[in-house]
């Protein structure tokens, strides 16, 4: 099952797209700020990029304009953003950088990409920051395994919180919507009871970017599938060169600021499933390059479950195409 799904609903007026007509002979001549006019789904960095791209973007404009006037109801995915936690940058009585201010974690570890004036995914070097922190008070964070299981799928983010015992104000969600949409992926694709019959769940992440400085947050998939060892394998152009093929074993939750926390433990936090007693676990593992070309190789080990791009933005970005005609046909 391939699930593509757009999470920069909160970042499209902060980072341009890239330039559909980008790799057409001539180099772009700076940010790709220049829509189509009619669907609005792609952009250029010039108006002869947008000229010598049209014999190939006209086929798709029509169906990208009837894709773009349903962009409310595709901003509803529920799992992206909190508006709970983001209410204020919502509703444009804050910036980003104010609101991870006002809570002490501006620029810090894992917070370190998600406002305008932070590094850059493309110039941070992952080994150097990446952290496995959330950087605030136990309180706010789901350092620890939850105190019960879920009884239903969580549809919401005001669930999600209320199962973990966190007040709506904390501001997790800005990094919770990479588990999270993965853990919505899995009940969109129908593989729900699926966890609950198999140990091993294998995932195929594309196109990782800033989740390379957050992926202690995917610890979280522990609790939310107890008793599974679920394998991702995240492939992309932004994997570190000297990450390629490299494997990363998480056990724990990330950790909350206090030192007293039995978070700290790693025997005490080992996730476990209260019923059969088996331990949960996230295995990532690291690929650099594109899909397409790396897809053979990584099925060699085992085929996956799912096939997810959070980060896709497939309108805006040619670079995917082969991706798409691979899995289409595969």
């Amino acid at each position: 099952m391939t699930v593509q799904v757009d999470n920069h609903r909160m970042r499209t007026s902060e980072s341009s797209m890239e330039c559909a007509g980008k790799g057409r002979g001539t180099r772009c001549i700076g940010p790709a700020r220049r829509r189509c006019a009619r669907c609005g789904a792609v952009a250029y960095c010039s108006v002869s990029h947008q000229i010598s791209h049209w014999k190939d973007h006209k086929e798709e404009c029509e169906r990208l304009e009837q894709q773009m006037k349903r962009v409310d109801e595709l901003n509803d995915f529920p799992f992206t953003f909190s508006e709970e936690a983001t209410l204020r940058i919502s509703e444009k009585e804050g910036s980003r950088c104010s609101f991870l201010n006002t809570r002490g974690i501006h620029g810090v570890g894992m917070w370190k990409c998600e406002c305008t004036c932070g590094a850059s995914s493309a110039s941070l070097d992952y080994a150097r920051f990446e952290s496995n922190s959330w950087d605030l008070p136990n309180s706010l964070c789901p350092c620890r395994g939850s105190s019960y299981r879920l009884s239903k799928e969580l549809r919401n983010w005001q669930e999600y919180y209320e199962w973990r015992c966190i007040p709506l104000h904390s501001p997790i969600a800005l990094l919770l919507h990479w588990p999270l949409t993965i853990y919505y992926a899995i009940q969109v694709a129908g593989l729900s009871s699926l966890t609950s019959e198999i140990s091993k769940l294998c995932i195929h992440y594309l196109g990782p970017e800033k989740e390379l400085l957050q992926l202690a947050v995917f610890g979280e998939l522990q609790a939310l599938f107890p008793g599974v060892q679920v394998h991702i394998d995240l492939i992309g152009p932004a994997i570190p060169e000297h990450r390629d093929g490299e494997k990363k074993d998480i056990w724990n939750y990330a950790h909350c600021i206090e030192s007293d926390c039995d978070c700290k433990s790693e025997s005490k936090n080992i996730s476990r499933s209260m019923d059969t007693g088996t331990t949960s676990g996230v295995m990532l593992r690291f690929h650099r390059g594109f899909y397409h070309d790396r897809f053979r190789d990584i099925i060699k080990d085992s085929l996956p479950h799912l096939v997810i791009a959070p980060n896709a933005g497939i309108a805006a970005f040619s670079s995917w195409l082969p991706t798409l005609v691979s899995l289409l046909y595969s």
